[in-house]
């Protein structure tokens, strides 16, 4: 799948993720504004996928201002970067691929095309993404053996990056191979990104796949059900603590617990090397009405107190391997993640 985000005629179209799996609509973006919205009101997700988008509304950026007939200068580049990193503190991905275009403003600074060749930077990182998961996915497949039973979290499919994905990639990768896998999916509450879209791209790939409550890990581990546990990223620490959906933590506990393998997979662009361990990683907490409210729909007494943390951090030492588009990472984590850089 890569038709969820494309450029047309000066325009980022991106598929409403809110809708899915019921409805396949789209949001046009013309302007840093729209991309910020997109981003924020979960229109699209996935640590990747937000790198991706935010390229391109760096591009939007510069048209709005090449429209106001404005000479593009370094200070404008760092507004607009400022504006959509306000956006999702906790996936690095995002602050990456803003650096990556800062930089290539710097490089183009003064061309009379500066939106073109910026375009071309972010069409860049889109394609990169999507060769970066085809590589670690054929690398994480030799991990998967045929008649295994897997589990994943939240959603890091081909909606969640440029297109194939990480954790689902892999997935995706070991079906084509010709094993035979099946998945168990969590929910993945609140915002439901197991069920609504785990569940729909591994069923329209003819992936065997079965919802269940994140609440289920622990007694599907205890009775031999699943055999190994992959999942994606948001930030990887040096030390090799991951920051994903909240719920994962609990997971790679019960993993541990039953000596489950459990499998991070992730390109480079999500270790950050700037912080020594997850206690640097910044954690994003959502409004409240998003536990309290299924769309319009509310599910407990109106003026409850409710708290929704988007992400936790699962420390290394529950982490078999990390996946990457250079090859598979082992212990000691600190020590082949620095190699990688």
């Amino acid at each position: 799948m890569t038709d969820h985000i494309y450029w047309k005629n000066g325009s980022l179209y991106l598929l409403d993720q809110r809708e899915l799996p019921f409805k396949k609509t789209y949001v046009r973006c013309t302007t840093v504004r729209d991309v910020t919205a997109a981003i924020n009101n979960m229109t699209v997700r996935g640590a990747p996928l937000l790198g991706i988008v935010a390229a391109y509304g760096v591009v939007l950026g510069v048209m709005e201002k090449k429209k106001a007939k404005r000479t593009v200068r370094g200070s404008d580049i760092a507004g607009i970067t400022r504006v959509l990193g306000r956006t999702r503190p906790t996936a690095v991905n995002l602050f990456w691929a803003l650096k990556r275009m800062t930089d290539a403003f710097e490089r183009y600074e003064g061309d009379k095309d500066i939106a073109e060749d910026m375009l071309g930077e972010a069409i860049a990182i889109h394609v990169e993404d999507i060769e970066n998961n085809r590589m670690l996915s054929l690398y994480g497949a030799e991990l998967i053996g045929d008649g295994d039973t897997i589990m994943t979290h939240c959603n890091a499919g081909a909606l969640a990056t440029g297109g194939y994905g990480t954790a689902l990639g892999v997935i995706r990768a070991a079906h084509e191979s010709g094993k035979r896998i099946k998945v168990f999916s969590t929910e993945t509450r609140p915002y439901m990104q197991g069920s609504r879209l785990t569940v729909w791209e591994l069923m329209e790939e003819g992936i065997n796949v079965e919802l269940v409550p994140e609440n289920h890990a622990g007694l599907l581990f205890s009775r031999g059900f699943v055999n190994k546990v992959i999942v994606g990223a948001d930030r990887i620490a040096l030390n090799g603590d991951t920051a994903n959906k909240v719920g994962t933590f609990m997971i790679a506990l019960a993993a541990s617990e039953y000596k489950v393998p459990f499998f991070v997979a992730a390109p480079v662009s999500t270790f950050d090397r700037s912080i020594g361990d997850g206690t640097f990683i910044d954690i994003e907490e959502r409004s409240a009405r998003e536990v309290k409210y299924l769309d319009d729909r509310l599910l407990t007494v109106r003026n409850a107190k409710a708290r929704y943390y988007a992400f936790d951090i699962t420390p290394s030492r529950y982490v078999t391997n990390f996946i990457t588009e250079k090859g598979i990472i082992e212990k000691p984590f600190k020590k082949y993640i620095k190699m990688l850089f």
